[in-house]
């Protein structure tokens, strides 16, 4: 059985164009949202959208790969680790994200 511990998949739809930045020790980091949206009927038999944004992060290669051939509005499937952690920002004020870090990608859709 695979690694079950943390493991995320999900389906969804870029909302932006990967970003890519260089480190400075070397290492490259691809950022980018993907947005999974479920619908359910409520008590008076009305459509309901739930939309949720989910921060990606990916690091050499497969950022490498996304960078280049993933665009904004584009349906994905998306296998990862998800990723709690805290940061200072500059005011001093201490943030809390939530990521999933990248190991595979499979573009869905046809060719554009």
């Amino acid at each position: 059985m695979q690694n079950l511990r943390n493991r995320v998949q999900l389906i969804g739809r870029l909302g932006q164009n990967p970003e890519t930045r260089t480190l400075n020790s070397g290492k490259t980091i691809t950022t980018f949202s993907i947005a999974t949206t479920d619908s359910y009927r409520n008590s008076e038999g009305e459509k309901i959208e739930d939309t949720q944004w989910h921060n990606i992060v990916a690091w050499g290669k497969v950022g490498d790969l996304a960078a280049e051939y993933l665009t904004k509005g584009q349906e994905v499937a998306l296998e990862g680790k998800l990723i709690h952690r805290s940061y200072e920002n500059k005011a001093g004020e201490k943030r809390f994200v939530t990521e999933i870090n990248l190991n595979e990608m499979l573009m869905l859709g046809g060719k554009k």
